[in-house]
Formats: C-alpha cells, structure tokens, sequence
C-alpha cells in the first residue's frame, strides 16, 4: 500500500513472525496481531503448565517465587503485540500527515521516500529477524549481562541452579522455548525502537514547512504525540514484568520490600526517557519556529493594531462604519490567538 506512487506505506511490522501469523489467520488485515501475541504467549504457557502437571511440579510452578514466569507468558507478551496492533497504523498516518500537509516540503519528499523504503526493508528482514532470534538463545549462554533481564526466573544460570541441575521436560520446554522466546520478542521490540527513533532523527534532518499558528502547539507536528501514546500498552507491559519481578525476588527473600521504593522511580524515568526522549529530537527546529513566528506574527500584529487604533480609537474612519457588528474587533481577537498559539508554542510534542 502507498500514499501515492513514489511514497511507500510507513510500516515496521514484517519478518518471518508476521508472515506466519498471516499464514495461520491469527494476524488481520496486516497489522491486527493480538491473536498472534495470546496464541505465542498463552501457547507457551499452556504446555509448561500441562508438563508441570504431568509431572506433579504444579505446586512449584504455581509458587509466588514464580510469578514473573506466568506474567510474563500471559500477560506481557500478549501486551507487545497490542502495542505493535495499536502504533502500526499510527505511525503510517503521522507519515501520511505530514506529506499531506505539506510539512515536508515536495522537494524534501523523493528523500523522505527513500528512507521509508530503507526502514521497510530493515523492519522486514528476515537476516534480522533470524540475528535476532539467534541472540536470544546464544547470548545469555556466551556473554552473561548482554543478554540479563531481572528475576530469579529469567535467567538460563538461575533456573537451572534453582532446579539443582534437574532438566526434566518441564525445565526444558521452559529453558529452550518460552524463555527464548519472551527474549526474542523483547529484542525484537527493541530493534522496531531503533528503527523508528532512527526514523525520526532522519525526518528531523529534513527541511520541515513548520507552522508556528498551528492550533496543536507544536508547528504542525501534533500527532506525533498521539503515536507515542500508543506505546501505552508496551509500557504497561513493561511495568507488570518488574512488578512480577519485584514480588519473584520478595517471596524468594532476595529484596526487600522497601527497595520498590529505589527501583519504581528509576523504572519510571527510564520509560520516561525511551518514549518521551525521542521526541526532543525537534525541539531545535521548534524553538527555532517559535523565535522566528513570534517575530513574523508580533510585526503582523503591530501592523493590525496600528491600523486598528488609527480607525476606531482616533476617529479616522473615512467611510463611517460603525462598531457595533464590525468584523475588526473579532478580526483583532483572532490575531490575538493566533499570536498566544505562538508565544506558547512547545518545544515537543509532549503534553501533560
């Protein structure tokens, strides 16, 4: 699908994942993949759980000291496919956007397509995908902290040394398959993160037709804020992955309670710098807009109100018209906005 013949459809959904998705129908009109994400997820964990019954290790598996094992099997991965259902779409009508409305110039275009068409193919790479998938067995094995997440049941090292050495079916179907695979979806979220942080540095490159009045307060690029917001379920995702983490490593006796305190706000500035930070990328070019505009708009202004005071205050009013229903005095109003939408203009796309 494009926007026109030269512009490609902005999308980093793609890879081998998706296209088996497809295959099975549990991916819908190309980007819909929430059915994919609870039959990867709630799969894994439906067999782990038949296993652990069969073998009479349910009261173990079900134990507290494992919560972040069935959070992240049920709840989080699924999450990762809502979010990538919900930021899909928005990220290709921001795309769309801002060509339409001329934010990027015509001349700018043939270059923007480009890097569309260079991030297309990167998101669906199956060379990628298949490091990627490779880095989620090899590094936890070869490179210890590269490939580290948090919790007792998140580790290759930490599983097998709670199991003291036992690697029963259960242990296995844990270690070499639902393990690997809440990683490899993790890693794979994190390079489409880097596509699109990449994305917008490079848009940010570009010569943008920035407009200081728009009404969204940020020179025409308001939507972009209505992309970032659809991380929300990535970030919930994240959020119940320490939780479950915290409350692991509490039943354990590894933390104590107290330490949520030191842990939670640092987790939150950290989400806070990853979703938000990319997002400063503009904030040059905007305060560069806003210098520029408040200068173009106040000279306007000073011009109206000139003219304005000359005809209604002093009296020089050649033709007689009278104030009451005149069009100048919500003429003056209007302009009096417009100048307040540029004075507070933002230097994001962040809003509280």
């Amino acid at each position: 699908m494009t926007i026109n013949k030269t512009i490609p459809e902005f999308s980093l959904l793609g890879g081998p994942l998706h296209y088996l998705g497809r295959r099975l129908h549990l991916v819908r009109d190309g980007a819909h993949t929430i059915r994919l994400g609870l039959a990867l997820g709630w799969l894994a964990w439906g067999v782990l759980a038949l296993l652990a019954l069969m073998r009479g290790a349910e009261h173990r598996l079900f134990s507290l000291e494992l919560s972040a094992l069935h959070a992240r099997l049920l709840v989080v991965i699924p999450l990762f496919f809502v979010c990538e259902t919900w930021v899909a779409p928005a990220m290709a009508e921001f795309v769309r956007n801002i060509i339409r409305s001329g934010l990027v110039p015509e001349d700018e275009v043939p270059a923007l397509a480009a890097e569309i068409r260079r991030i297309n193919r990167l998101a669906d790479s199956r060379l990628v995908e298949g490091v990627i998938l490779l880095a989620s067995f090899i590094l936890p094995l070869l490179l210890g902290m590269i490939g580290y997440l948090p919790g007792r049941s998140a580790n290759f090292s930490s599983v097998l040394a709670e199991s003291g050495g036992k690697f029963g079916p259960v242990m296995a179907w844990y270690l070499i398959f639902c393990l690997p695979l809440f990683r490899f979806l993790l890693f794979r979220w994190v390079w489409r993160l880097g596509l699109w942080w990449w994305f917008l540095w490079r848009l940010k490159g570009h010569k943008l037709h920035l407009l200081p009045a728009h009404s969204d307060g940020v020179a025409g690029l308001g939507f972009l804020e209505v992309v970032h917001e659809q991380f929300l379920p990535f970030i919930f995702g994240l959020s119940v992955f320490y939780s479950a983490t915290f409350a692991e490593d509490i039943a354990a006796g590894v933390m104590q309670f107290e330490a949520v305190y030191n842990y939670a706000p640092l987790i939150f500035i950290a989400a806070t710098i990853v979703f938000c930070g990319p997002l400063f990328l503009f904030s040059a070019k905007l305060w560069s807009a806003r210098v520029h505009g408040w200068s173009a708009y106040m000279d306007m202004a000073s011009r109206y109100v000139n003219a304005f005071d000359r005809k209604w205050v002093q009296g020089e009013n050649p033709d007689g018209e009278a104030e009451l229903g005149s069009a100048d005095l919500q003429s003056l109003a209007d302009l009096t906005n417009s100048v307040d939408v540029v004075r507070n203009l933002r230097v994001a796309p962040i809003s509280r």
